[in-house]
């Protein structure tokens, strides 16, 4: 009966001076070192979400500068109200 691993492996070649920060680091903290790297991606995954998210907002900021979020809400029944035809027209300009 063979056991399937659920992770997936990698490995990753960091330089001697680095490779020693992670060690320290990972032994203060009681971890391993796939923990550390987990907690690292995790923390840098986070940050480019928000990074897009704010790119997003900019973007929209572009297209209606006039909005505010007070507004949403009559913009949304705006929308819910016109005929799907005229949506449809409306999301191809």
């Amino acid at each position: 009966m063979a056991i399937t691993r659920i992770s997936r492996v990698y490995t990753i070649s960091l330089p001697p001076e680095l490779a020693q920060k992670a060690e320290a680091l990972a032994k203060r903290d009681c971890r391993t070192m796939s923990e550390l790297f987990r907690e690292a991606f995790r923390t840098y995954y986070a940050q480019q979400s928000r990074k897009s998210l704010q790119e997003i907002g900019e973007y929209a900021d572009g297209r209606n500068p006039g909005y505010t979020e007070a507004d949403v809400p009559r913009l949304i029944q705006e929308v819910r109200s016109e005929t799907p035809a005229r949506r449809h027209t409306r999301t191809r300009q």
